[in-house]
């Protein structure tokens, strides 16, 4: 349903779309989004982080820079809690990263004023959260038993030590030094209703990076996940001004 609703774009080009997981770290969530956005690129890479190993920020970046595409250009999509990777890696300007898209994510704590609890994360009960609450939470009127179910699977698949210490280092994040370092053309995807991050955090990364184009988008925190076809969309229209820049 969402390859209809891509704008028809005459590539000349070739060029990969890498997709960078929420907190979760796997691709799964991602499926629907990855499969509507095929139509704008020629590959679209999800990259899932280690479901059993406790990685900070340092290390999941250059975790990723590992899997980064070789012998094309890409554009570099950093969801949620990845969202300081993928805002690391483009400050550094590694060749071949010709675009950044930044959905529902931060360039710090968003919520600062738990950052002094965060080392007391490694006892939070995440998986006992009740699920309708998470679901409200990072869903809200756009869960469906499909997206209810994938959450529930993907949650589940990852260590709750590990789910626990990426909460605490989204509590400690601050790449907020490096967005003026950020030179490539910047989409940021946000979304109507999300009850999880306050407006003044993607304020706060867009006031970093002054040239960055807004698009907003009517969902939930998963934003890519509960609205899919209006994401690639407005990605593939962002992409489209880039033709000229990576033929």
């Amino acid at each position: 349903m969402g390859l209809r609703s891509i704008p028809t774009l005459a590539l000349p080009y070739k060029a990969a779309l890498v997709v960078l997981p929420g907190l979760d770290g796997l691709a799964l969530l991602s499926a629907a989004f990855a499969e509507s956005m095929g139509a704008a690129f020629e590959s679209v890479v999800s990259i899932s982080y280690p479901p059993d190993q406790v990685l900070g920020y340092d290390e999941l970046e250059s975790f990723v820079r590992n899997d980064l595409p070789k012998e094309l250009p890409y554009v570099l999509l950093g969801q949620s809690f990845s969202g300081p990777v993928a805002i690391a890696i483009a400050a550094s300007r590694p060749p071949g990263l010709v675009g950044l898209v930044l959905s529902t994510t931060f360039s710090k704590s968003p919520m600062p004023w738990l950052s002094p609890l965060a080392s007391l994360t490694r006892f939070a009960p995440v998986r006992p959260m009740p699920h309708a609450l998470l679901s409200w939470v990072l869903l809200g009127r756009w869960a469906t038993r499909e997206l209810d179910e994938v959450l529930r699977a993907s949650l589940q698949a990852v260590s709750s030590s590990v789910l626990r210490f990426r909460g605490a280092a989204a509590l400690r994040a601050d790449v907020s030094s490096r967005l003026e370092a950020i030179s490539i053309p910047v989409l940021y995807l946000r979304a109507s209703d999300d009850r999880l991050f306050s407006r003044s955090v993607s304020a706060h990364v867009l006031a970093g990076i002054p040239h960055a184009e807004v698009v907003d988008i009517p969902g939930p925190h998963l934003l890519l996940q509960a609205a899919p076809a209006e994401c690639a969309s407005a990605i593939a229209r962002f992409v489209s001004g880039l033709a000229s820049g990576v033929e």
